[in-house]
C-alpha cells in the first residue's frame, strides 16, 4: 500500500514539475492579459510603480530649432534686425524645447450650420519652465533668416520631467 502512495506521489510530482518550470507562452494578447490579471495586487502596483516612477526612464538629450527672419524683426537699424532675429529665433526653439517637455495644450472649437462647417478654429498654447538650455550653434540661412539651435542635457530633462509631474 505504501509502494502505491509512493509512486503515485512521485507521478504527481513528476507532472507538476514540468508545467512548474515552464515558462509562459503567450499566442495571443487575450492570454497575456488574462495572466496578468491573475498576478497579485501587489505585484501588478509594483509594476505600475516601476513604469511610473520618473527615475527608472532613461531621458534623451533634446534639440530644438528655432527660425527668425530679420527683415520682419523692429529696429532702426540692419545690426538691431539681425540681433532681434537671432533673439526670436532663440525664443522659438525654447518654445519648441517647452513642447517637448511639457506638452502642448490645444483648444478647437468647430461651428457645424446645416451639416456644414461653417467656421473651424484651433489654438495651441504650450506653458512650461525651460532650465538649462544650452545654445548649439547660431546660423545664418538664407539672406535674411536665421536659426538657433538649443539643447539641454539628460540630467536637465529629468529634473524639468519630476518638475513637471509635480505640478
Amino acid at each position: 500500500m505504501k509502494k502505491i502512495f509512493i509512486i503515485t506521489g512521485i507521478f504527481i510530482l513528476q507532472s507538476c514539475s514540468t508545467n512548474m518550470f515552464k515558462l509562459p507562452q503567450f499566442t495571443n494578447f487575450q492570454e497575456m492579459e488574462l495572466e496578468s490579471k491573475q498576478l497579485s495586487p501587489t505585484v501588478q502596483l509594483n509594476k505600475t510603480k516601476e513604469i511610473l516612477d520618473a527615475s527608472s526612464i532613461t531621458f534623451p538629450t533634446l534639440t530644438a530649432t528655432g527660425y527668425a527672419v530679420v527683415s520682419s524683426q523692429p529696429g532702426q537699424s540692419i545690426e538691431q534686425k539681425r540681433l532681434m532675429a537671432i533673439r526670436a529665433a532663440r525664443m522659438s526653439a525654447i518654445r519648441e524645447l517647452a513642447e517637448q517637455i511639457h506638452g502642448l495644450k490645444v483648444d478647437s472649437n468647430t461651428t457645424v450650420i446645416d451639416l456644414m462647417v461653417q467656421n473651424d478654429t484651433f489654438r495651441g498654447i504650450v506653458s512650461g519652465v525651460i532650465r538649462g538650455a544650452r545654445t548649439v550653434r547660431i546660423n545664418p540661412t538664407g539672406s535674411d533668416t536665421y536659426e538657433t539651435v538649443l539643447e539641454i542635457d539628460q540630467d536637465m530633462v529629468a529634473y524639468l520631467f519630476r518638475q513637471a509631474q509635480s505640478l
